[in-house]
């Protein structure tokens, strides 16, 4: 659902939203210019789009290697890291007595059957549930789901763990999106209120922020105490795992599995790469950042990442990303409604993950206030990481796909009789032959990190699974050029997005 106005905006002075606007157009145009002049000098001086494409593609195969070779390291040592005792090595440490486990589960209408799984996952770690605090928020909106689903939770888990705080986010709060920041604030702020009662230092809480789908790996909340308590500075570092979408992966529709461990690997990549690494969907971090922020902000899209920005530029540019490689398991986009609704869940969800695109101007805005505070190498490379990732994720496929071959096809007789014209198709064959080995790494990759197969599915299911990766091409067009596309155009023209919740079926 859009809205037209910006909540970001409403904050500040007429003169500072003019500002702040202008910065939100700059994605959009950007790739915008890229379209259409590679598609008007296809025709006016097709020689350069060739030249361009050309180097365009060498540079996508270059980069190609860099996320394999990254993204084999990361997996590497992903199984490395499983195979340690955590449980013993968090025994070693003599305080980790004093530390506790913040949950904050925000949930909107989703099952019993989903909740339960999380919290199950939970207890199954063996970690001591009197270190544990579980804080779970429901939407007013979805009353009706609270009245069923809190009662059977309560009942259940009410003296499982040290404290068990539930609560309903109330509809229509002023400065809020309809989202999950919004709810998510609102339950930072209980949590703040049930810690203060309990008389727990801040600096020893550790919050795991998650999904509500989020299912822990067993040794999950042993590793995280260890990393936490053993950091030079927890307080300034959000500690990022690896996210897997495997909950329901056996029985997810293709396209839903191609984009869910499309995602995975990104996200293994980008581990091996802190430096360039902001939080993702579930994470975890110190409450005492959590409290100095105010918590994630209510009035946007994207909370999940934009916490660690809040926290970056509070602390002056003194906060990174600690990643984990130990992995959280969530759902991939299922819809009840059939295939058709569940590939535009998709779609959707993919243009709330493009939406992300919102810290650019957030960040272009903040890093000037704090220019002589925050090194400008410091700032240059954030915006840098953000800007190239979110332009190369609305180009890249439609320009190699779609646009590539224009020039080849509109030039006249004279550039087509060029040795460079002439050799053009071979060479992008050539380099987009070389590309494949991505999607074999993917293929093989993807093998290894499949949870075991039902009982229901069919042992030929091995096969499609494998296979699947020959679609990879037309999906990264559909479902992330597109929508990437879609989410920066609408910052641009002001056609701000509303939060779309994705449906979680098992």
């Amino acid at each position: 659902m859009a809205r037209n106005y910006s909540p970001h905006l409403d904050k500040l002075s007429e003169k500072e939203k003019k500002k702040y606007r202008r910065r939100e157009y700059v994605p959009g145009l950007i790739i915008w210019a890229t379209f259409i002049g590679s598609i008007v000098l296809s025709f006016v001086k097709p020689l350069w789009v060739i030249y361009f494409i050309i180097l365009f593609c060498l540079y996508w195969v270059l980069r190609l290697f860099y996320f394999v070779f990254y993204s084999i390291y990361s997996a590497y040592v992903f199984n490395r890291e499983i195979k340690i005792d955590w449980q013993q090595k968090r025994q070693e440490l003599p305080n980790w007595q004093d530390y506790y486990h913040l949950f904050v589960l925000p949930t909107y209408n989703e099952s019993f059957e989903v909740v339960d799984s999380t919290l199950q996952g939970i207890l199954k770690s063996g970690y001591p549930t009197d270190k544990i605090i579980i804080a779970i928020s429901w939407e007013e909106r979805a009353k009706p789901v609270y009245d069923e689903v809190e009662p059977k939770i309560r009942a259940k888990y009410g003296d499982k763990f040290y404290k068990l705080l539930t609560t309903l986010h109330p509809d229509g709060l002023e400065g809020e999106l309809k989202g999950c920041g919004a709810n998510a604030n609102w339950l930072g702020w209980k949590s703040k209120e049930l810690i203060d009662e309990l008389g727990i230092a801040y600096e020893k809480i550790i919050t795991s922020y998650f999904d509500i789908d989020t299912i822990i790996h067993p040794k999950y909340l042993d590793y995280l105490t260890y990393r936490y308590i053993t950091h030079p500075n927890p307080t300034r570092s959000s500690f990022q795992p690896a996210v897997l979408y495997n909950n329901n992966i056996w029985d997810a529709p293709v396209w839903m599995r191609i984009t869910a461990f499309s995602t995975v690997f990104w996200l293994l990549a980008e581990l091996m790469r802190p430096d360039r690494l902001y939080t993702f969907s579930s994470h975890a971090m110190s409450f005492k950042a959590l409290v100095d922020v105010g918590f994630w902000e209510k009035d946007i899209v994207t909370d999940d990442s934009r916490i660690f920005l809040q926290c970056f530029i509070h602390y002056n540019g003194d906060y990174e990303v600690t990643p984990l490689y130990i992995p959280v398991s969530m759902d991939t986009v299922m819809a009840d409604k059939g295939p058709w609704d569940g590939l535009k869940s998709l779609y959707k969800q993919q243009r709330r993950w493009g939406w992300g695109v919102e810290h650019f101007p957030y960040m272009l805005y903040h890093f000037r206030k704090k220019k002589d505070l925050i090194p400008f190498k410091t700032r240059i490379k954030y915006i840098w990481n953000l800007g190239e990732g979110m332009y190369s994720w609305a180009t890249a496929p439609i320009l190699l796909f779609v646009i590539g071959r224009l020039p080849l096809y509109v030039a006249g007789p004279q550039v087509k009789a060029t040795v460079i014209a002439q050799n053009a198709p071979f060479v992008l064959e050539t380099l987009m032959t070389i590309g494949m080995v991505g999607i074999l790494v993917s293929a093989v990759l993807s093998m290894r990190l499949l949870p075991r197969r039902p009982k229901q599915q069919p042992k030929y299911k091995w096969l499609v699974m494998f296979f699947q990766w020959v679609l990879l091409p037309i999906n990264v067009v559909v479902f992330g050029a597109i929508p990437a596309a879609e989410a920066q155009t609408r910052l641009m023209l002001g056609k701000y997005l509303g939060f779309f919740v994705t449906p979680k079926k098992r």
